[in-house]
């Protein structure tokens, strides 16, 4: 199995997502909907932000507007430069956040992967005397216990289907502030060619996203197989005019998406990141991070909220596109002179 990581710090496989979760105990309509008349959106600069692990810029994010667990735990890292174990942490905390204020420094360090005093240090860099003292903090301004939740619910199966209805509410409440989708949509509609990264467990969310934009966008560019050609690929959008790269990244990150994105920024593409976490590796290099958890109570992680967010980023682009209409209804009646679909 493929891992980046050694020792104590190597994490435990119920956060490696497509290297597996621990065993649990037709024709479409024509979208007209894309394209109906909106009251304007009102301007602003993006939301609040969230420093890098450099602490030196800020990147927008969809996090601002939720008053979740979640959206808490973010606001108290923000700012603070953590390390990447730190960071690994916090990633951990966040996607378990219904969970983190129940969690000893013990369980923590195992579902993070890392040590137990690294747990530790970590409080400590957030400005408590401890882990418990960052427990108790967070049990302070926790909603009510998972164990309440419906989540908890039913069979396996049940559980795993409340868990990602959670994962769909919660996206639901970010997306309360619709400017952060809104820019990405106005920033992928004006990049001609439109080039869409995602490799391993995030390539079928690319192939996705990328099948339907190629229906109202002249030219999508997926990028969904690794090697040496994929920095040959972006040279050649960036020469043929692309300003933007939408990328997908679901855990586990491959490292060669870290090192497209990097390279992407190096060639002055602006980054639009759809990723589980606002802590995932690839936050440093996105210029506008979009976050969606995946599901983690099946063997597979189960990405239904980041396909979501993908269609929701293609409605927004479509806001930007004014030909679209016209492409689509032009799709259709070649569809039906060639007798494409059977419904």
């Amino acid at each position: 199995m493929e891992s980046q990581y050694s020792g104590a710090d190597r994490p435990r496989t119920g956060d490696l997502g497509e290297a597996g979760n621990p065993l649990p105990p037709g024709r479409p309509d024509r979208r007209s909907w894309a394209f109906r008349r909106r009251a304007p959106r009102p301007g602003t600069d993006g939301g609040p932000g969230m420093l890098d692990d450099a602490g030196t810029r800020k990147r927008e994010t969809l996090m601002g507007s939720e008053d979740g667990g979640a959206a808490r735990l973010m606001r108290l890292f923000d700012g603070h430069r953590l390390t990447p174990t730190q960071r690994r942490i916090a990633h951990c905390l966040v996607r378990r956040a219904a969970d983190a204020p129940f969690l000893s420094s013990v369980e923590v360090a195992e579902l993070a992967g890392v040590s137990q005093p690294s747990v530790t240090r970590f409080a400590v860099a957030l400005g408590f005397d401890g882990y418990p003292a960052l427990r108790r903090h967070l049990r302070e301004v926790a909603p009510a216990p998972a164990a309440d939740r419906e989540a908890d619910t039913g069979n396996e199966y049940q559980q795993a289907v409340h868990a990602e209805i959670e994962n769909l509410r919660h996206l639901a409440a970010l997306l309360a502030d619709p400017e952060p989708v809104a820019r990405a949509g106005e920033l992928l509609a004006a990049s001609r060619p439109l080039p869409v990264l995602g490799l391993r467990a995030a390539a079928a969310q690319a192939r996705g996203f990328a099948y339907f934009a190629a229906k109202v966008h002249p030219d999508v560019r997926p990028l969904d197989e690794s090697g040496t050609m994929l920095t040959d690929r972006i040279d050649a959008a960036v020469h043929a005019g692309a300003t933007a790269l939408l990328c997908f990244a679901l855990p586990r990150h491959p490292r060669e998406v870290v090192e497209a994105l990097e390279y992407a920024k190096e060639c002055g593409l602006t980054t639009v990141t759809v990723a589980d976490s606002s802590f995932a590796p690839v936050a440093k290099h996105s210029d506008l991070l979009l976050p969606a958890a995946v599901g983690t109570a099946l063997v597979f992680d189960t990405p239904c909220a980041p396909m979501l967010l993908g269609r929701v980023l293609l409605e927004a682009m479509c806001d930007h596109l004014p030909g679209a209409q016209a492409r689509l209804e032009e799709f259709d009646a070649r569809a039906a002179a060639r007798g494409l679909f059977a419904d």
